[in-house]
């Protein structure tokens, strides 16, 4: 039962096993956990992003010793906590949504140094996550720069 739970959420339920783009298709996945931790306001939705991204991590973790496999193609929890820090402090609106959709696709798909570093030389969970992270703070500063200079406006 506890290995059907975590496969399930390292999936982040079945996401991760989409035949093509699992990365794709767990950010995607992660679009109604954006929606919902918006609508709790900035500072509670920073802190649940906190929360989750630590228990991404772990789920990510145990993933990894139970499978033997770092950062599997079907561990998408680490999208989703990558897509929640691209979207904190942006507007929810559906322009917003797919420009850091977009960016954080492009960023996790061409790893950038130093997402590239800690995509192959971190191991564990936070390797498998800390990679989505950063991918996640560099789209969300191009999302910054949008908005504060009303480039969407």
């Amino acid at each position: 039962m506890k290995e059907f739970a975590l496969k399930i959420l390292a999936s982040w339920f079945g996401c991760g096993r989409a035949p093509k783009a699992p990365g794709t298709f767990g950010t995607l996945g992660a679009i109604p956990v954006v929606v919902g931790f918006s609508l709790l306001g900035p500072m509670f939705y920073l802190l649940a992003t906190l929360i989750f991204t630590i228990f991404a991590i772990f789920v990510a973790h145990f993933y990894e010793i139970l499978t033997g496999r770092h950062d599997d193609k079907e561990v998408v929890i680490d999208e989703v906590a990558g897509f929640l820090v691209t979207m904190a402090w942006t507007p929810l609106t559906w322009t917003y949504l797919l420009l850091g959709f977009l960016l954080f696709r492009f960023f996790d798909i061409l790893k950038p140094y130093p997402i590239s570093y800690v995509d192959r030389k971190v191991g564990g969970g936070i390797g498998c996550v800390g990679d989505d992270l950063l991918a996640g703070i560099l789209s969300n500063i191009i999302l910054q720069l949008v908005l504060q200079n009303g480039w969407l406006s």
